[in-house]
């Protein structure tokens, strides 16, 4: 499980350092993809293939065009990342784009993946959720969450 908040640098070739927590759970290989809320996603292997068949066998995949445009979002953008020698990932250019990165990132684990923000958008996403944190809360309690 992917838990926790963690501040590091990316590099002048594109490279993200991976906590060091996380680096074990993706020693094998990952993906990256654009996410919601204009950060990344990183999934494990394994955590993006049930993430796919999610979205494949959601009703009508096809025939609706929100799923249709759910699903370009992420596949479209999506790429197969390694870990190199110092716990790094290359993250491609038009990902970091998407995302707003440059020269630092908040990493954030979010369960079942990795988030990755630019500093600036994580910290006012984050204080807008956290003011309204109580009223999150009874939504998800009236959807019997």
């Amino acid at each position: 499980m992917f838990i926790g908040e963690f501040q590091h640098s990316i590099d002048e070739k594109g490279r993200l350092a991976i906590p060091a927590k996380f680096r074990a759970r993706i020693s094998g290989g990952a993906i990256i993809t654009r996410g919601l809320d204009r950060c990344l996603f990183i999934f494990t292997n394994k955590d993006w293939e049930n993430f796919a068949q999610t979205l494949i066998n959601s009703p009508s995949p096809v025939a609706r065009a929100n799923s249709r445009d759910f699903s370009r979002l992420f596949f479209s953008g999506a790429s197969d990342v390694k870990l190199d020698s110092q716990g790094r990932i290359l993250v491609p250019d038009y990902l970091k784009k998407y995302a707003g990165l440059d020269k630092s990132a908040k990493i954030i684990g979010v369960y079942n993946r990795m988030e990755v923000w630019d500093d600036r958008t994580w910290e006012k996403y984050r204080e807008r959720t956290e003011g309204s944190s109580d009223e999150i809360a009874e939504k998800m309690a009236d959807l019997g969450i």
